[in-house]
């Protein structure tokens, strides 16, 4: 199941409940602040995810994945890839 744009788990996500975060596939603002990048990017490009995005992994993407407050080392993208695997079995 998809949980957000840039491969975040919002299960694992210590906010989740506290701001009743729904993730953001289902909300319109995050509730962290006005707009996000890759939610916004995902959404224009009309993608489920960034791992279903023809130029994944993107800059931008792996700018957030590094990022030396809120990155997580990558581990979005593996996320993302694992939906895209999970994506193409599911096609055929």
């Amino acid at each position: 199941m998809i949980e957000s744009r840039c491969g975040l788990l919002c299960s694992e996500c210590k906010y989740q409940e506290q701001m009743g975060c729904k993730g953001c596939v289902n909300i319109d603002k995050p509730f962290w602040g006005d707009a996000c990048p890759l939610k916004s990017c995902c959404e224009g490009r009309k993608q489920e995810h960034c791992g279903s995005c023809p130029e994944f992994p993107c800059e931008v993407l792996n700018q957030f994945a590094y990022a030396k407050e809120e990155g997580d080392n990558g581990k979005r993208i593996e996320q993302c890839r694992q939906w895209q695997i999970q994506q193409q079995v599911v096609k055929g």
